[in-house]
């Protein structure tokens, strides 16, 4: 039986810009719709579609509480969060997806 994995993410529209947190099952697959905007969204709108930041979890309960807790947060720490992990807010996305 193999282990499903969650994750909770953070897309930026550039360094500094427009934040989104999000959960799913896959994260890949995810990001790709955003970046696609195939979906009319928030991220779609605003253009955020850099994944800088996700933690992954074994169960979606904690993933589901840790998305609520950081979106209840101020934009620094959200920001400092980011940039302790990833501080030139570099796009992660094409590390973890392969080439296109």
């Amino acid at each position: 039986m193999s282990t499903r994995c969650y994750y909770v993410y953070i897309l930026a529209s550039k360094i500094g810009g427009t934040l989104y947190i999000g959960v799913t099952n896959d994260l890949i697959r995810c990001v790709a719709e955003h970046k696609s905007k195939v979906i009319e969204s928030f991220t779609e709108k605003y253009d955020v579609a850099r994944l800088v930041y996700f933690e992954q979890f074994d169960d979606p309960e904690n993933a589901i509480k840790r998305e609520k807790r950081l979106k209840k947060w101020n934009r620094a720490w959200k920001v400092r969060l980011i940039e302790q992990h990833n501080p030139n807010w570099d796009d992660l996305y094409p590390g973890m997806a392969g080439p296109p």
